[in-house]
């Protein structure tokens, strides 16, 4: 097939999230990845707006993991002309049953909720992103494949997979098209995780894309042991306060990482007594999976996610009765605080002095877990002001994902690299502390930060070639943005107004806040004014 291979970038470049990479040859198309992105307001807002190409003309899809924020626009594709097949492992196609099916039950959930809101009365509703049968629809194009056997998703195109180390039936992706051969790293797990062997891949490419998440981070090594050794140090503190300890978590292999650990420190006597409820129907299910895939784990030990003290909550009245339960830990998704029934037990615990809540994954920008974990007093959560009375803490040993020295091995791994080092998935400070250390690492290697909407041309043995510039429009969109500036300020603005002396003067407040919105309203009319004289 005559052409050159060509890169495009519809998310997860200069963010963490939206993950959706496309390659095109000679008029076929192979998306890697076609993920949600999560954070802000105006972040999640991308997910509804158009592609940036035609469904109908993707020929295939190759899935590197079930990761919402990897394979959470599938059902959207599907139901806009995507008619190929998903290319994925084994255990990730078992996982998108539950893990696409549960996303269409949130979207349509929230959506039904958000349009319910009192703020919202007399607007127009808004409509699901997806529905749960559109879900069960894109699950219904998987097509599983081994591990290390190459296969052809398009014409003009040879793939095969290897081991990444991040989750439960994750890849890499290995990719040769016009001669040119690329690997996207999808997300990588950091040496020595539960479950599973370290990340694995070839050496010798024309192109290399990496992520980047936690490229400006050195974590400390710890054992297993040493990481059951904090759990069990933060869940006495918290019980010691007499509260629960809400744990936000991602249903997929964070939920069953920290279930192996208390199971053991329960089995060993470091814990006795404590309940803990695991209140996502999704972690349980994706448990079930674990369980499926037991052999191909490691550090079971022939053991299983059993404990006397552990209670799947299945239905939304278990979850509810949560509320007058003391001393407990809860488990609830999302991990980023975004979705799910964590919020419902961050409005019911947050404003507890005696509760505590313990982050155990990374937190992106403008997301309501970033927000409480950078100190926010206050908190805007389904249209309800919360203030934040419990303690906040953290444990960065249970993360799913490389941090920056092993990045760095696995990018050394791959060398040499004939042309180019695209650097995505990741934030501005971790991508620009990643691009330095690479350039010294590397031989005579362009390592690149590319944006989203951005177009390169891959050729074989030399410096990728940008071919059209990204969306300037969504700088915006990465990180905190107005709709964070708004919650943060009307969050604190009653409490704000009570601090100043009289009356009269809070009137005069707000009608100097008022006076400010209404000289813009009237700026914006001037403008539109002058535009359509000009024309």
């Amino acid at each position: 097939m005559s052409g050159e291979l060509t890169l495009t970038l519809h998310g997860a470049a200069r963010t963490v999230t939206g993950s959706c990479h496309e390659f095109e040859l000679g008029g076929a198309r192979v998306l890697v990845d076609c993920g949600l992105f999560q954070g802000s307001r105006t972040l999640e807002g991308l997910n509804a707006g158009a592609f940036g190409f035609d469904p109908h003309k993707v020929d295939a899809v190759v899935l590197t993991h079930a990761h919402i924020d990897h394979s959470g626009l599938l059902p959207r594709l599907v139901a806009e002309g995507f008619a190929g097949k998903i290319w994925c492992t084994q255990a990730t196609a078992d996982l998108l049953e539950y893990m696409l099916a549960d996303a269409g039950r949130i979207q349509e959930a929230d959506t039904a909720r958000r349009n319910r809101r009192r703020d919202r009365a007399g607007e127009e509703p808004f409509e699901p992103l997806y529905t749960e049968a559109d879900a069960l629809a894109a699950w219904g194009r998987c097509s599983p494949v081994p591990l290390e056997e190459w296969f052809e998703p398009a014409p003009g195109f040879r793939v095969r997979l290897w081991n990444a180390g991040h989750i439960l039936g994750s890849a890499s992706v290995e990719l040769e098209a016009g001669g040119t051969r690329v690997m996207c790293s999808g997300d990588l797990g950091p040496d020595n995780k539960s479950f599973h062997p370290d990340p694995e891949g070839p050496r010798g490419f024309d192109h290399v894309l990496c992520e980047s998440t936690y490229g400006d981070r050195e974590r400390e090594a710890l054992t297993i042991e040493a990481r059951r050794k904090l759990l069990e140090a933060e869940i006495r503190g918290a019980l010691a306060r007499g509260g629960n300890l809400v744990i936000p978590t991602f249903a997929l292999e964070r939920t069953q990482e920290l279930l192996l650990d208390i199971a053991e420190l329960v089995r060993t006597g470091a814990l006795s007594n404590v309940p803990v409820f695991i209140d996502s129907p999704l972690a349980s299910q994706a448990t079930r999976v674990f369980e499926r895939h037991a052999r191909e784990l490691e550090d079971l030990n022939g053991c299983t996610f059993e404990c006397p003290n552990f209670h799947f909550t299945e239905s939304v009245a278990e979850s509810i009765r949560l509320n007058s339960v003391s001393g407990a830990i809860i488990m609830a998704a999302s991990g980023m605080c975004e979705g799910g029934r964590i919020r419902h037990h961050l409005i019911h615990n947050l404003h507890r002095r005696d509760s505590t809540v313990l982050f155990v994954g990374y937190q992106a920008a403008g997301s309501l877990g970033r927000v409480i974990l950078d100190g926010a007093e206050r908190v805007r959560i389904s249209g309800e002001d919360v203030t934040v009375r419990a303690a906040i803490r953290r444990i960065d040993s249970y993360s799913a994902h490389a941090d920056q020295g092993e990045l760095l091995d696995w990018i050394g791994e791959r060398a040499p690299i004939r042309g180019s080092l695209l650097l995505v998935h990741g934030e501005e400070p971790a991508l620009e502390a990643l691009r330095k250390l690479a350039l010294g690492r590397l031989d005579r290697t362009q390592v690149v930060v590319p944006e989203i909407g951005e177009r390169w041309a891959l050729p074989p043995g030399a410096p990728a070639r940008r071919l059209r510039t990204g969306r300037t429009d969504l700088a915006q969109a990465l990180g905190h943005d107005w709709q964070n500036a708004y919650a943060q300020l009307v969050t604190g603005l009653k409490r704000d107004l009570s601090r100043i002396e009289d009356d009269r003067q809070r009137e005069e407040a707000i009608a100097a806040m008022r006076k400010v919105l209404d000289s813009y309203g009237e700026f914006r009319a001037r403008k539109r004014s002058k535009a359509a004289h000009r024309k």
